[in-house]
């Protein structure tokens, strides 16, 4: 089995810069974000891999019947080609993988984690002309079609089952033990979308210390995004602590703590002791 790895500096760089153009852009296009979030970490994938990626959505979306009609009709439409005909979906070991996060290997492998084959649903479903739009319940993230008033929401990690009201509840419940709240209904932002897919790879990368280059590439993608947590500032200075790059993680953690220092004094002197740590580790 290929482990993917990051490509090469020169490359490395130029993917960050278009992911950063795409996600600051007008519209930022999903596809594209996640296909750039591929090439961030597998560097066996080139430009002519990612415009493949990007006719095969086309190919899939070019298979479906000429607007089925209302929101039930598209759902059950993406459930019979991608879940039956193309047989996507999930699977227990899908979560041990961290081709399951990137849609190019989705794509090819057709299985992958919720989000990712919910994007697969989306963006062929999109290019059909549906109401398509991702659904991030805590925990499992599905698809919706419709209006709110009309929604319909399918599970593309179990083939595309259409949801009873009643599903998507035992979901919530199941995640957090909580009830379904409406809010969990809205549709889910691109860019909300691909901060989700690189925290499932970096929770992938935080259980396997020796992937920390994983870790790192996602963490950096992250803090290119237009909005994300202050404290992947911090994550990625211990990141570059840990890979032996005492100067540049002591020079993030400064300047994390810098932030910090506005609502909390003595957070902010431990960062920049561990600043100091990060330093004296070059004598």
């Amino acid at each position: 089995m290929r482990l993917p790895h990051p490509p090469e500096p020169e490359r490395a760089a130029e993917v960050r810069r278009r992911f950063t153009d795409e996600a600051r852009s007008e519209r930022p296009d999903l596809a594209t974000l996640c296909l750039l979030v591929g090439a961030a970490g597998d560097g066996a994938l080139d430009d002519a891999g990612i415009d493949a990626a990007q006719i095969e959505l086309d190919r899939l979306a070019g298979q479906l019947p000429f607007r089925p009609g209302g929101p039930r009709s598209w759902a059950t439409a993406l459930a019979e080609l991608l879940g039956g005909r193309f047989e996507f979906h999930g699977s227990p070991g899908a979560y041990q993988r961290l081709e399951s996060s990137l849609l190019h290997e989705v794509l090819r492998r057709r299985r992958g984690l919720p989000i990712l084959l919910s994007v697969v649903w989306m963006e062929v479903a999109r290019r059909a002309g549906a109401p398509v739009y991702g659904v991030a319940l805590p925990g499992h993230f599905v698809v919706g079609f419709g209006p709110p008033e009309q929604q319909v929401l399918a599970d593309p990690f179990d083939g595309g089952r259409v949801l009873t009201g009643s599903d998507a509840e035992l979901l919530v419940a199941g995640a957090t033990g909580a009830p379904l709240d409406p809010s969990m209904l809205t549709p889910a932002d691109p860019l909300d979308v691909v901060l989700r897919i690189l925290n499932n790879i970096r929770a992938w990368a935080a259980s396997r210390p020796e992937r920390s280059d994983v870790a790192l590439w996602a963490v950096e993608l992250s803090l290119l995004l237009p909005s994300h947590p202050a404290r992947l500032r911090y994550e990625r200075a211990q990141l570059l602590v840990q890979r032996g790059d005492f100067v540049a993680g002591a020079t993030e953690l400064d300047a994390y703590a810098e932030v910090v220092a506005a609502v909390d004094e003595s957070a902010a002197d431990r960062v920049r002791g561990q600043a100091r740590a990060a330093r004296a580790m070059l004598n």
